[in-house]
């Protein structure tokens, strides 16, 4: 692609479907916000949703907003709404939890509708959370489970007939890589395995299809496309013709048939409600529906289609603009093989995020030498790219990011 020029990005935005979106959103002037990856904007219905939650239902009505304003259906509900966005049915999806718990949930749920298998096969560098929890339940069950780590390009060939469950993220959390769901969620098919998808790098930005695909189990995060805040709940999926046999763990009460009964022995609710385990969070959920409800405006193939765009027209004129600049695309080149965030490597890659943040250019860093651009469509704007790159190819071109003050590592990168 040809690096576009200014007056090019200004057309796109003008005939841009997508662009009143951007009004939704409270972002600060002077910032150019390619993090929406890691943490989605302020909507700005939010603060007077949870103003609404906080002092009217739970100020006022009390404990009776459990059932006069819904609170109890809490996790069904928004787990319905977003369920319309990852291409599930109503009742597949829960909001509740975090994505490691509900990995947690979904990893010992496969293997209980696999007994006799005893591998679960995922790739080397997946999210840490993804790995560290198999890692945990492998240490839990002892002899009885197993993790496999292929390589990405090794992978399809291990999947066999003692593999539980495939588990891997759809977009890769570094490089952006896509995998092909529907591909390898066949393949896993075709040996009796399970395909578990990871979709925090994936719902809110592409126009997935879970059903489409016939995988069987999902997880994803609510803080980032779904722009649910801080901490937001996370979500799983359970195929409708898995959730009479599948068995989770953490059988908590609101997962019981009956929670109110105060029955001593557990017994699973029907469908997706076994899923559940503890009191919902009521206050996080408020929040995260208003980010859900904002992104069930849009349609999710614009959404996929501006995302693939953006980062298109971002690595082009990031190659333009700074060539020679010690640069090099991390990422897959292929739009249709990458999600909707883009990285680039350099040496320095953890001072000159600094040095970007400090310019109100704020992306990310992945050690050890990633800096990572986010473009989230509902509100990056085309020609927020020719700024971005401008401030990069500044602070690359004049060395900012050697001043000692940008090499101080934060608590979180």
């Amino acid at each position: 692609m040809t690096a576009p020029t200014l007056a090019d990005l200004e057309a796109l935005d003008a005939a841009d479907p997508l662009a009143t979106f951007r009004e939704a959103f409270d972002l600060p002037p002077g910032v150019v916000y390619l993090d929406g990856n890691s943490l989605g904007a302020l909507p700005r219905a939010t603060a007077a949703r949870l103003a609404e939650v906080v002092g009217r239902q739970w100020g006022s009505d009390l404990i009776r907003s459990w059932n006069t304003h819904g609170w109890i259906d809490a996790p069904q509900r928004v787990g319905d709404k977003i369920a319309r966005l990852i291409g599930a049915r109503t009742g597949e999806v829960v909001a509740a939890d975090s994505t490691s718990v509900n990995l947690f949930k979904l990893l010992a749920g496969a293997a209980s509708l696999r007994p006799g298998r005893s591998t679960l096969l995922t790739e080397p560098g997946n999210f840490p959370t993804d790995l560290y929890v198999t890692q945990g339940l492998e240490r839990l069950l002892g002899d009885r489970l197993s993790i496999r780590v292929v390589a990405a390009e090794d992978l399809p060939g291990a999947i066999d007939e003692d593999v539980i469950a495939v588990s891997l993220t759809h977009v890769h959390y570094k490089s952006a890589r896509r995998w092909p769901m529907a591909e390898i969620t066949a393949r896993a098919h075709a040996k009796g395995a399970v395909a578990l998808w990871d979709l925090s790098h994936s719902a809110g930005a592409l126009a997935v299809d879970l059903n489409g695909a016939r995988a069987d189990l999902a997880v994803g995060c609510g803080y980032k496309y779904l722009n649910g805040g801080p901490g937001a709940p996370a979500f799983l999926f359970v195929a409708e013709r898995h959730q009479a046999e599948i068995r989770s763990p953490l059988t908590g009460w609101m997962g019981h048939a009956d929670p109110f009964a105060f029955v001593d022995d557990y017994q699973p609710a029907a469908g997706i409600r076994r899923q559940l385990c503890g009191t919902p969070s009521i206050l996080s959920l408020a929040a995260l529906e208003v980010g859900v409800d904002l992104m069930l405006r849009a349609d999710m193939a614009a959404v996929e289609r501006k995302a693939g765009e953006l980062s298109e027209a971002f690595i082009a004129l990031v190659e333009s603009r700074c060539a020679g600049l010690d640069l090099a695309l991390a990422s897959p080149r292929d739009a249709a093989a990458r999600g909707a965030h883009v990285v680039f490597a350099h040496p320095q890659a953890y001072a000159i995020m600094q040095a970007l943040i400090e310019r109100g250019l704020i992306g990310d860093f992945r050690a050890p030498d990633l800096l990572r651009f986010g473009f989230t469509p509902l509100y990056t704007r085309y020609v927020d790219l020719f700024h971005a790159v401008e401030t990069l190819r500044a602070v690359l071109a004049e060395v900012a990011y050697r001043d000692p003050r940008f090499r101080n590592r934060l608590s979180v990168t």
